[in-house]
C-alpha cells in the first residue's frame, strides 16, 4: 500500500502553506532522511523531510502551487517491493483543498519540532474527501480503547454531546480533528445516547444565519464592506489593486482576533533618562575588543528596556502570565518579545530569560535576530510564545502610540522617542530626557492595579539602571 506524503503544519498556527519546490522527482528513490520538498509558511521557507524509505511514486501537489492547506496529500511514495508504476491517486485525491483546516492555536503532531525541518506523518489512509464514500469507521485506538483526537476537537466533542469513539478520523493516523466532529454533528451521527432521527436532524440543518457569527470570529475578520464595496468608494484607475501575501494574511488576521478576544486597556508613564543614558555611555566605553578591534557589544536604550521588562515581570510575578481558555499560565522565568520591522510585515523574536541575561548578551541576541528576521531565517520557535513584547518607534520620532497585544501574550509596551522635556524638581522647573512608554494589557489576566504595579516596576528600574546590573 502506497504511502501518503501529506502537506506538514510547520507550526502550530500554521493553516497553509506554499508548495514553493519539489527537490525529488517521480521514481527517485527516497531514504529517511532525504528532503524532499520546500514549503514556504507566512514567514519562512523551511524544507520537509521524509520519514519512510520508498521510491516517490506520484506527485499530486505541482511545485509553486500556493496556499495548500494543511493535511492535504500532496505525494504517494511506493513501499519496498511495490511497483511505482501501478500507484494511482486516490480516487478524488487532492479535493482536500476544500475542507477546512483546524484554526490557529491548535498544535498539529505533524508541527516541525526543530523550526529548521519538518517531516510528514506516515498515514495509510487517503485524507477526507480523497476517499470514496461509505460506511465510516471508528476512529483510531491506543491501548486501552483511548481515542486519539485533537484538544478542540474533544472540547467541541463534549459541548455537543458527540462520541469521539464514533467518529471516523481524518488527520494523522486516524486522528479525530475539528472538521471530523462537526462532520458527525451536521450529519446527525455519533451523538452519545442520540435517539433523534436523522430526519430531524436534517430538517434542522437548513439555518445557517446562527453559526454565521461563530464562522465570522473563528475566520478572524469582523463583517464589512466586501471588495465591490470598497471599490465602489473610488475613482476607477485612480488605484492600484496589491494582492496580500501570507505575511500580510496572517497579520490581519492575527490582530483583528486579538483586538476581538482580548479587551484591552491602557497605561502610559513618563520616565526620565538621564541615569540610563549616563550608564550606557559608560558601559559602552568599557567594552572589549574583538580580534578585529571591534567593541564586543554596543548597548542601545532598547536593551536597557527589553532588559528592565524581563526584571518587571519577575518583580511582579502575577502578571507574568498568559490567558490559556479555562486557566492562566504562570512563567518562572520572563520571556519578552521583540518587534523587528522587515519589508511587508514584521517579526517578533522572543528573548528567552530576559530576567536572567546580561546587558550585553541581550544586545548581541537581538542584533543577531534582527539581522536573520530580516532575511526571513528565523526559526518559528524563535519568534513563538513570549509573555510580553517590546514595540519601539522612537528612532522615528514617534512620541507617543499604543500597541496590539500579540496573542497569547497578555501584554505589549509601546516605547517613544527620548527627548528634552520641561519637569519640575524640588519645586523647581528643569530639563530632563524624558521617554513615554505605554503598556497594553489584556484584562483577562491583568486587572488595572496589577497592570500598573508592573508598569511601575518598569519605570523604576529605567529611571535606576544600576538595578539591572545585579
Amino acid at each position: 500500500m502506497p504511502i501518503n506524503v501529506l502537506m506538514p503544519a510547520l507550526s502550530p498556527t500554521m493553516e497553509k502553506g506554499n508548495l514553493a519546490k519539489w527537490l525529488k522527482k517521480e521514481g527517485d528513490a527516497i531514504k529517511s532522511g532525504d528532503v524532499i520538498a520546500e514549503i514556504e509558511t507566512d514567514k519562512a521557507t523551511m524544507e520537509v523531510e521524509a520519514v519512510d524509505e520508498g521510491v516517490l511514486a506520484k506527485i499530486l501537489v505541482a511545485e509553486g502551487t500556493a496556499d495548500v492547506p494543511v493535511n492535504e496529500l500532496i505525494a504517494l511514495i511506493a513501499e519496498e517491493g511495490e511497483d511505482p508504476g501501478s500507484v494511482q491517486a486516490p480516487k478524488g485525491g487532492g479535493e482536500a483543498k476544500t475542507a477546512p483546516v483546524e484554526p490557529k492555536g491548535t498544535p498539529d503532531q505533524n508541527a516541525a519540532p526543530d523550526g529548521a525541518h519538518a517531516s510528514y506523518a506516515r498515514v495509510d489512509q487517503a485524507p477526507e474527501g480523497a476517499k470514496p464514500t461509505g460506511a465510516a469507521p471508528p476512529a483510531a485506538q491506543g491501548s486501552g480503547g483511548r481515542v486519539f483526537a485533537s484538544p478542540l476537537a474533544r472540547r467541541i466533542a463534549k459541548q455537543e454531546g458527540v462520541d469521539l469513539s464514533a467518529v471516523k478520523g481524518s488527520g494523522p493516523h486516524g486522528r479525530v480533528i475539528q472538521r471530523d466532529v462537526q462532520a458527525a454533528i451536521e450529519g446527525g451521527t455519533a451523538k452519545a445516547g442520540a435517539s433523534a432521527k436523522p430526519e430531524a436532524k436534517a430538517a434542522a440543518a437548513p439555518a445557517p444565519e446562527k453559526p454565521a457569527p461563530k464562522a465570522a470570529a473563528a475566520g478572524g475578520a469582523p463583517a464589512g464592506l466586501s471588495l465591490d464595496q470598497v471599490r465602489g468608494f473610488y475613482e476607477k484607475g485612480s488605484f492600484e489593486e496589491v494582492p496580500l501575501d501570507g505575511m500580510r494574511k496572517t497579520i490581519a488576521k492575527r490582530l483583528t482576533e486579538a483586538m476581538q478576544v482580548a479587551p484591552h486597556f491602557y497605561l502610559t508613564v513618563d520616565c526620565e533618562l538621564d541615569a540610563l543614558m549616563k550608564l550606557r555611555e559608560t558601559l559602552n566605553g568599557s567594552a572589549g575588543k574583538d580580534k578585529d578591534g571591534k567593541p564586543l557589544f554596543k548597548l542601545s536604550v532598547n536593551d536597557f528596556v527589553i532588559k528592565a521588562m524581563g526584571l518587571a515581570l519577575t518583580r511582579v510575578p502575577a502578571a507574568n502570565a498568559v490567558w490559556a481558555e479555562d486557566r492562566i499560565l504562570r512563567f518562572k522565568h520572563a520571556e519578552v518579545g521583540v518587534a523587528v520591522a522587515i519589508d511587508g510585515g514584521l517579526f517578533t523574536p522572543v528573548i528567552r530569560k530576559a530576567d536572567q541575561k546580561t546587558l550585553s548578551a541581550i544586545s548581541n541576541e537581538m542584533k543577531d535576530f534582527a539581522s536573520r528576521a530580516r532575511a526571513k531565517k528565523l526559526k518559528p520557535e524563535e519568534y513563538q510564545g513570549g509573555v510580553t513584547s517590546v514595540s519601539n518607534l522612537g528612532m522615528f520620532g514617534i512620541k507617543h502610540f499604543t500597541a496590539v497585544i500579540n496573542p497569547p501574550q497578555s501584554s505589549i509596551l509601546a516605547v517613544g522617542a527620548g527627548e528634552k522635556r520641561v519637569v519640575v524638581k524640588d519645586g523647581a522647573p528643569t530639563v530632563a530626557q524624558v521617554m513615554t512608554a505605554t503598556l497594553s494589557c489584556d484584562h483577562r489576566v491583568l486587572d488595572g492595579a496589577l497592570g500598573a504595579e508592573l508598569i511601575a516596576a518598569f519605570k523604576g528600574l529605567i529611571e535606576n539602571p544600576m538595578g539591572m546590573l545585579v
